[in-house]
């Protein structure tokens, strides 16, 4: 598995930003790239929640939640990929105080397929393409949980 993670500290406190992201079926209200989000589950985020995220470019993928701590993050597990070249990924958010204000990060774990030619993309492009996905995210987050 390939590890990439991104971090932003947030004008805002861990508390406004965790009220954010505990709206598990609206990350599109912050995330850019999601253009709708279909709640595959019903009733109080947590573990086994389960959503798509369907993004501007038609593709879509699952995100299931495996661990969940409220205040602090959760992580999830996706599925549904067919668009990615990924044979599998999980994500993590995790929200830390630091100096009055909310540290945020977010991080992709991913295999890709391909064997040693998938690899060195999922090191390269793959890298390079998460990266501005994230930072978007991250930024989004930030501006939603400073708005309240």
């Amino acid at each position: 598995m390939i590890h990439f993670e991104r971090s932003l500290t947030m004008d805002a406190a861990p508390d406004a930003v965790w009220a954010v992201l505990s709206r598990y079926m609206h990350i599109d209200e912050f995330a850019p790239q999601i253009s709708s989000v279909e709640a595959l589950t019903s009733g109080d985020a947590g573990v086994g929640s389960k959503r798509r995220n369907h993004f501007e470019n038609g593709t879509s993928l699952v995100e299931e939640v495996t661990e969940w701590k409220p205040g602090t993050g959760y992580t999830v597990k996706l599925s549904d990929m067919a668009a990615m070249p990924l044979k599998a990924a999980s994500s993590q958010v995790r929200i830390q105080l630091v100096g009055g204000r909310a540290r945020v990060t977010w991080t992709f774990d991913y295999g890709v397929k391909f064997g040693p030619l998938g690899w060195v993309m999922g090191q390269t492009l793959m890298k390079m393409m998460m990266g501005k996905i994230i930072a978007a995210n991250l930024q989004g987050l930030a501006e939603k949980a400073r708005a309240g």
